[in-house]
């Protein structure tokens, strides 16, 4: 009887093991979906942002012009240049999302195996 029962018991690890495995396969590719969704959003983002970035600019420009030829005030200029950092801020803001999306990313896809030593197995 006792050879039944650790043969149940080995079968009965085997199809743990094989849930684990199944579970553990499935959040892989779960988490590299979900990372690579990140980046695609991300990407919109960051164009988005260097559009508004871009636009600032000139706006921004074209204000210096005017100041130069007595059309707005100096105010005008530190306004035009406020709108034109927060918008370098919120360029440089998208793409260090995009740069931690894309660490995530690696990590998703089992992230330091280029420092692994070969042989190792892990």
């Amino acid at each position: 009887m006792t050879l039944l029962n650790k043969e149940r018991s080995a079968v009965a690890a085997l199809e743990q093991a094989d849930a684990q495995y199944r579970s553990t396969v499935i959040n892989a590719f779960q988490n590299v979906t979900d990372a690579l969704r990140s980046l695609q959003s991300d990407a919109r983002a960051v164009e988005t942002a260097r559009k508004s970035e871009d636009a600032a600019k000139r706006s921004r420009d074209i204000v210096r012009m005017q100041l130069k030829y007595g059309q707005v005030s100096q105010i005008a200029v530190f306004t035009a240049q406020r709108i034109y950092f927060s918008a370098s801020l919120l360029r440089v803001q998208a793409e260090a999302t995009r740069l931690s999306d894309t660490a995530a990313l690696f990590m998703a896809l089992g992230g330091g195996w280029w420092n692994r030593e070969p042989g190792l197995g892990h």
